[in-house]
């Protein structure tokens, strides 16, 4: 018993020694690379199985430990380092040049890549500055997969449409949500600076973006701006100066004077011997006469004669030819008339320049980013512009081990002048529209020696708009109408401020954890200008029109988050709970008058006659309770699951509140001690589930809405709209399974995933007898599903001391289908499918959204007419044949496939070498169709607009092809059908980057630290179908060239760090 005691009691004395032995050690890690903070890092005392901890967000660790021990210091995707431990240690990590793993950005917080469970796309701001780009979400162009990007006017200040992995409802928005530094984002991207973007995080499925609920459903784009690097303190001032020229080339039109005249003149000889019997001599006399006639009430005079022919002669003779006696330019009326190239003059080569400063610092308690840019950014046409200035100040700082607080501060302002109706090939207002104007018009006014002559009050060049008051003839396109004209003297200019603050403080407490509340305040405004000139064009007689329109947004979101994370030996505990509350309101407010009295002066009280006022406001807010638990087994088998629960504005106070959850795992097998494949750095599998409901479906469809009418000046209300109290989310349905991969130390590396998107309660739209006095409401009847698959590939094919060459490339094939639809929208049968017709567009359950519902063409009939396909059917109405007829009112509709791709994606090399980098980006798409309406005009015998080349291979009976003949008055030659349905499918050069970084032997002599120079050319060329045509501009198949055309840029540039 003696020995007993005296064993434990030199035990007991052991115990406390060791105890007493015990030292506290404290410290940061930080990447080599950067030194940015490690977060994350395991940190273990070697030789003991428990005794351990993980890096704060600041890369900080506290622990007790035996004296004179050492720390093993660990973090997937950096060099294990064991040091010995001592007080206020600073250790650094260097990158594993051949790992995947890497700390991304994820919902409300951070997450090493390895245990990631759901899924997203990540590029960094390598990627983001080689390109030239206003919206640093242009930089996502073919550089992740599932992610498409379609921007269909390339006026300076336009923004993209994005969508990730596809369509998810026919009425509700499909638009992500946009976070930046963990903050809800409602300004516009091109406010952002690109400069200042560290990296984009594309969150893509349920289990990664259901934590931010009902704005969250169409996937969130996560943008995390540039911070100070405590290692280091760097001034750096980037400058870049360019030309941007038109990216896009005509189609191939007839652009020669002659060739007009002839194949107008063929119409109109056709048509007199096929339709009124005439001999060729008659026809040939009507053909001239009527092309030439100076009829208003003619719809087949040209009107305008640029040739000059000797007396006597004809213009064209009898082989259809010009007469070779003809000479261009003609005078007519005392005006000399000779063609101008419309086109020609509509664009000009612009000017781009962009200054960027940013000074970047800090130490152990804090680190602070501050930067300013300018851009000035002139379009390819005369005014129109894009100019902003941009200014960030980012700071944190360690008030005391326990409270850190951090401030994040964004101004912009900009100012842009564009061109109005871009877009519309119908109005008479598009510049766009009037480039395809026959090659026979004159743009100007030239005096009979052929001189252009200038107005004096309107101080401009005097232009022809074609409406007979001058030179007494009447342009047949688009007459009394000269955009080019108008648009030096029309102002279309909008003017804005936005601002941006942010302001955090996290607490630490009880050593797990952690608390955090970030509150931000957004405000934007607006002011617009609009002039419509009192000299010229069809409004001259309202002696000018003067219109503002204002508005405001103010937003503001505040956040609480309380983080508790423990380490148990092996397993690892990530808790989070949160609290988010966001609102907005705006307001705006437009007016109009008319009676200008001096086109200097573009305010209202500079005009005298009201053409009315309005105004309005907005509001809408959301709040949720959310919560989130991250598993991680020794690094290798890993599990998160997410709840948030959210309520919306949008809906009947009775049905506000919504569920949304995520679950997800994760498991990767090369680290199991079974697995025996040493060309395999790691491999992971994962795969997760989760519901997220979206409320983006307008404001108040719950309730019944109306306007205010004037009834004999008494006010009056008038239904506007149907509401339906149970309207609530669309709901998606998100299931994603894939792996990651690296092989041979990072040669090859990548990603695969297989992806199903359902939408259920889809909102509808449903038309309303007149009875009930409303057109229409909407309910939650629908669903529709996504499904795919996404290859993301690079790899390292060079790496030495000297030259480094990489490769990338992703891949996303997905199908879209409409899987149900309400019994009520289902009021036709178009072979086989029951749905309805909206435009040009079926939907029916089974089918992809854009679906083209439209008549077939059948070919070219024995006499040169078109023909189309007409359902023959029995006394059940069930179809037994199809025969083709030359009249389109009698042909069947059918479906013609969908405008959506097959399969889309990018690729691309860069290559470093001995201070020299070059890098080249390509996009592509693959499937799908558009329907080509500027071809199909310029294939039509319209009087006075161009042709397009083909039309010189139409019918004749000595020649038959597959294009109706040329004839004037054939009403169905070129109607709407699927002859003019186009292949989507394009590759698209996108940037183009040369570099030199000089030797730091040299540029540390001046004491700077580094210097750049490089050349770099963006949105290169197109290559589609059919020149002229760019399907990049619509994900719904609908394309024109009457939109401004995209820009290419050339640019200039050099990167001074100091």
């Amino acid at each position: 018993m003696e020995k007993r005691i005296m064993t434990f009691i030199a035990c007991l004395f052991l115990s406390i020694g060791m105890a007493l032995a015990q030292t506290h050690v404290s410290g940061q890690v930080t990447s080599s690379e950067d030194g940015a903070p490690v977060i994350g890092a395991s940190v273990k005392v070697v030789g003991s199985k428990t005794a351990g901890t993980v890096t704060d967000v600041n890369g900080g660790f506290s622990l007790n430990v035996p004296e004179n021990a050492k720390i093993e210091i660990s973090s997937i995707g950096m060099v294990t380092k064991i040091v010995k431990a001592g007080k206020n240690m600073n250790v650094v990590l260097d990158t594993d040049q051949h790992s995947i793993d890497e700390v991304m950005v994820i919902a409300y917080g951070t997450q090493k890549k390895s245990a990631f469970t759901g899924s997203a796309a990540v590029v960094n701001a390598d990627d983001i500055g080689k390109v030239q780009v206003q919206n640093p979400v242009n930089a996502l162009v073919g550089r992740a997969s599932g992610v498409q990007i379609n921007t269909a006017s390339g006026q300076p200040g336009s923004n993209p449409t994005v969508l990730i992995r596809g369509i998810s409802s026919i009425n509700a928005g499909n638009s992500p949500l946009y976070v930046i530094d963990g903050v809800p984002f409602d300004g516009d991207m091109k406010d952002i600076n690109p400069q200042d973007v560290e990296s984009m995080t594309v969150l893509k499925d349920a289990a990664s973006a259901a934590l931010y609920g009902a704005r969250g459903a169409n996937g969130v784009i996560m943008i995390t701006t540039k911070r100070g690097n405590k290692s280091r303190s760097a001034i750096t001032v980037d400058a870049k100066w360019g030309a941007s020229t038109r990216a896009v080339p005509d189609y191939e039109y007839i652009t020669s004077p002659a060739k007009h005249y002839e194949v107008w003149y063929s119409a109109l000889k056709n048509y007199f011997v096929n339709s009124k019997g005439m001999n060729l001599q008659d026809a040939h006399d009507n053909a001239l006469n009527a092309m030439l006639a100076q009829d208003p009430n003619s719809d087949m005079t040209l009107w305008y004669n640029v040739y000059n022919v000797p007396a006597g002669q004809q213009l064209i003779g009898m082989n259809g030819k010009l007469n070779p006696n003809a000479t261009l330019g003609n005078v007519v009326n005392g005006y000399y008339l000779t063609p101008d190239d419309w086109t020609d003059a509509a664009y000009k080569t612009g000017s781009r320049q962009e200054y960027s400063l940013t000074a970047t610092g800090g130490n152990n308690v804090s680190n602070f980013y501050g930067s300013a840019n300018y851009l000035d950014n002139e379009g390819i046409t005369n005014n129109s512009n894009y100019k902003r200035f941009t200014g960030r100040l980012k700071a944190d700082y360690q008030l005391r081990p326990w409270l850190k607080v951090a401030g994040n501060f964004n101004y912009a302002h900009f100012n842009s002048n564009s061109l109005s109706n871009d877009g519309s090939s119908s109005s008479s207002g598009n510049i766009f529209a009037l480039t395809k104007v026959a090659p026979i018009y004159p743009l100007y006014i030239r005096d009979a020696e052929g001189n252009i002559m200038y107005d004096k009050v309107a101080g401009i060049k005097s232009y022809d708009y074609g409406d007979g008051s001058v030179i007494g003839l009447i342009r047949p396109y688009l007459n009394g109408a000269n955009p080019i004209s108008d648009n030096q003297l029309n102002t279309n200019n909008s003017e804005g401020n936005t601002f941006n603050a942010m302001g955090s403080a996290e607490i630490r407490f009880l050593k797990d954890f952690k608390f955090t509340s970030t509150n931000s305040v957004f405000v934007s405004e607006y002011r617009g200008t609009g002039v419509v000139n009192a000299f010229f064009g069809q409004y001259a007689s309202s002696n000018g029109i003067v219109s503002k329109s204002h508005s405001r947004t103010w937003t503001y979101n505040y956040q609480q988050i309380l983080n508790w994370n423990h380490l148990f030996g092996k397993h690892s505990v990530d808790a989070m709970v949160g609290h988010e509350y966001y609102r907005a309101r705006s307001y705006s407010l437009s007016a109009s008058k008319h009676g200008m009295f001096s086109p200097d002066n573009k305010e209202l009280n500079g005009a005298i006659v009201d053409e009315g006022a309005s105004s309005a406001t907005s509001d809408y807010n959301t709040e949720g309770f959310f919560g989130r638990v991250m598993y991680d087994y020794n690094t290798k088998y890993f599990g998160s699951v997410s709840y948030r629960r959210d309520a919306s504005s949008r809906f009947d106070p009775d049905h506000r509140w919504g569920n949304f959850w995520s679950f997800g795992a994760a498991w990767i097998i090369s680290k199991e001690s079974w697995f025996n494949a040493p060309w395999v750095d790691e491999l992971k599998i994962k795969a997760s589930y989760g519901e997220q409901g979206n409320d983006n479906i307008g404001n108040y469809r719950y309730t019944n809405m109306y306007s205010i009418d004037n009834s004999n000046y008494n006010p009056s209300v008038v239904p506007a709209s149907m509401g339906n109290p149970n309207i609530t989310w669309e709901k998606n349905g998100n299931f994603n399974v894939g792996a990651e991969f690296s092989f041979w130390k990072g040669r090859l590396a990548g990603d695969a995933e297989f992806f199903i998107r359902k939408t259920s309660d889809m909102l509808t739209y449903f038309p309303l007898a007149p009875s009930y006095g409303f057109t229409g409401k909407y309910a939650n009847v629908g669903n529709m599903e996504n499904r795919g698959l996404e290859l993301q590939l690079t790899g390292l094919l060079v790496s030495n001391h000297d030259m480094t060459w990489d490769v990338h490339a992703n891949l996303t094939w997905y199908k879209n289908e409409i899987t149900k639809l309400a019994d009520e929208r289902k009021g036709m049968e178009v072979d086989g499918v029951k749905g309805y017709s909206s435009s040009n567009y079926y939907y029916g359950e089974g089918r992809s959204l854009y679906t083209f519902y439209m008549k077939k063409y059948a070919g070219v009939s024995d006499d040169g007419q078109a023909m189309y396909w007409r359902d023959v059917k029995d006394e059940n109405g069930k179809v037994i044949d199809q025969v083709a007829t030359t009249d389109y009112s009698t042909a069947s509709y059918h479906l013609c496939g969908t405008a959506l791709p097959d399969v889309y994606g990018g690729f691309g090399t860069s290559v470093a070498y001995k201070g020299f980098d070059f890098s080249v980006d390509f996009s592509y798409q693959l499937g799908g169709q558009v329907y080509d309406s500027d071809y199909a005009s310029a294939m039509s015998n319209s009087v006075g607009s161009v042709f397009h080349k083909d039309i010189l291979n139409s019918w004749t009976p000595e020649h038959h092809t597959n294009i109706p003949r040329l004839q004037y008055n054939d009403q169905y030659a070129v109607s709407s059908c699927d002859r003019f349905l186009t292949s989507a499918s394009y590759l698209s050069l996108n940037n183009i980057q040369l570099g030199y970084t000089l030797p730091s032997s040299l540029t540390s002599k001046a004491y700077i630290q580094k210097v750049r120079v490089y050349c770099t050319a963006d949105n290169v060329w197109v290559w589609s179908k059919r020149q002229g045509l760019d399907p990049r501009q619509s994900i719904s198949g609908s394309v024109t060239s009457a939109y401004y055309a995209p820009m290419r840029t050339i640019s200039g540039g050099i990167t001074v760090t100091f």
